[in-house]
């Protein structure tokens, strides 16, 4: 993305700033919502923004542009967007001092401050992601207050936009490309983790899902792209990646050997080129993770590959989803419960210290109660370290939104606690287990709580909260795990 319209200077774009805007270096504001992909797909519009000049904005009404990246798979998510853009909406109006501005309401005091101080200031307002992508056509005649609307496929025209703005130009209607166009780089600033995307789209259209009609088939990324990024990464210190796709251990992508033979690389060998050439270039990168993975995709060679790569980290988000085999093939997923079962055993048997996340869902439309005690007695038999919990939603457009016996929202809840409970019974359970151990950690961020202790990452993606120097953060140390305060252990750094 950036190599396609990076056109003007960054001295060109910070003159137009400075001379539009009186003197002011141009701010940017970021909204996120949704899963990691979204989030890379921001640092990597972020990074376009800083290239050219701009500056993150304190708070999203002093902004000169506010980008909302969206998210399109719960209703619950679009209805806060909606709920976003009225915010948003008030805001613009006193940016711009129309009739209809409401001043003297409480959440709108920064605006009317900022408003205040500088006076009419031009304020941009951009959405994009999934729920961009699905409402394309009209969104933007329902929102007024929108400028852009970028799909998807529209992203590439980012640094058009930006010179827009730059420009005091009128905002311009946006063509999307056929095909998805990965961004050069994903990286956040002064982070020492980082998402590097390899794929993206879906090919398995399970029934209540709308990704593969927002994110479209699957896409793999060219291998020189990837290790092109891994490269920028190394040389700013980052510590470990983690390979994103929405469906990640799918990735296919046709590359050459050493004599200049086309040869398919797969999820595992892609794994293998990324260690070696971590290990080849003397990266600072050690940790590799991955997700979102589908149990169809997870190979006995995948399982192979990674216990054989000091690299690879040993935590794992497979998404399991339901427990009984009629609502799984209703779901169109591709795999049995005992499949999923038997994948975990492989896991835990070839790959030490290995622990497992996953998706649950409940109210599936038709889901009987006995069915529905078919997600416990799963639970109960893998015990699952954490899960990502929630009850079916409909979503326009997908074949599940017009099955049959649609679940009381009330029997979904119901059906939801109990789900939670259980998994909070099983987080304790299992955590609680590895206390005692010393472990490697990252040490990444200062505890919120007590400015003293550092946060780090476990290898199995776990929080462990230690007393140390701050000069160890974006550093590896051996932690003793003491106790376990909620999700999180409390530590002791090891001598």
């Amino acid at each position: 993305m950036l190599k396609r319209v990076q056109h003007d200077s960054v001295v060109l774009s910070v003159k137009a700033a400075h001379f539009c805007y009186n003197q002011f270096v141009m701010k940017y504001f970021f909204e996120t919502y949704g899963c990691e992909m979204n989030i890379a797909e921001s640092a990597a519009v972020e990074h376009l923004f800083i290239s050219r000049g701009w500056t993150k904005s304190e708070d999203a009404e002093s902004a000169d542009a506010v980008i909302i990246n969206t998210c399109s798979v719960r209703g619950s998510a679009e209805d806060r967007i909606f709920g976003r853009l009225g915010y948003f909406t008030g805001v613009k109006n006193i940016r711009y001092k129309k009739p209809e501005a409401k001043t003297k309401v409480e959440s709108m005091k920064r605006a009317v401050k900022f408003t205040e101080e500088n006076g009419i200031v031009p304020y941009t307002v951009i959405l994009m992601g999934c729920m961009a992508e699905r409402l394309l056509n009209d969104v933007k005649e329902q929102w007024p207050v929108l400028d852009y609307v970028v799909g998807t496929f529209g992203k590439y025209k980012f640094g058009d936009i930006i010179t827009a703005i730059e420009e005091r130009r009128e905002p311009f209607e946006i063509k999307e490309e056929d095909s998805y166009t990965f961004a050069p780089v994903s990286y956040e600033e002064e982070a020492f983790s980082t998402f590097v995307p390899i794929m993206h789209g879906c090919n398995n259209f399970c029934t209540y899902c709308i990704v593969p009609y927002v994110r479209g088939r699957e896409v793999s990324r060219p291998l020189d792209q990837i290790l092109s990024e891994i490269d920028f990464l190394s040389g700013r210190g980052v510590k470990e990646i983690t390979l994103l796709g929405q469906n990640v251990n799918a990735y296919r992508c046709k590359t050459k050997d050493e004599n200049g033979n086309e040869i398919e690389l797969n999820f595992p060998k892609l794994l293998k080129k990324i260690s070696s050439h971590i290990d080849e270039t003397n990266s600072s990168i050690n940790w590799i993770r991955f997700e979102s993975s589908n149990p169809n995709d997870f190979s006995d060679e995948l399982i192979e590959t990674i216990a054989n790569d000091k690299h690879v980290c040993h935590g794992f988000h497979i998404a399991a989803q339901h427990g009984n085999n009629e609502i799984l093939k209703r779901m169109n997923r591709k795999n049995t419960r005992e499949e999923f079962i038997s994948l975990v055993e492989k896991l835990r048997k070839n790959i030490p210290n290995v622990q497992i996340v996953t998706d649950l869902m409940v109210g599936f439309p038709g889901e009987t109660e006995e069915q529905f005690e078919d997600v416990l007695t799963l639970m109960e038999e893998v015990k699952f370290e954490s899960a990502f919990m929630y009850f079916y939603n409909p979503r326009e457009g997908t074949p599940a939104a017009k099955y049959e016996n649609q679940i009381p929202v009330e029997v979904k809840k119901q059906r939801l606690q109990k789900v939670i409970d259980l998994q909070l019974k099983h987080t304790q359970e299992v955590m609680s287990k590895r206390v005692g151990e010393t472990i490697t950690v990252l040490a990444d961020i200062v505890s919120k709580n007590d400015d003293s202790e550092l946060l780090g990452k476990t290898e199995q993606n776990e929080r462990v909260a230690f007393k140390a120097d701050k000069k160890l953060i974006g550093t590896f140390v051996r932690v003793r795990l003491d106790s376990l305060n909620g999700n999180t252990f409390k530590g002791t750094l090891a001598e």
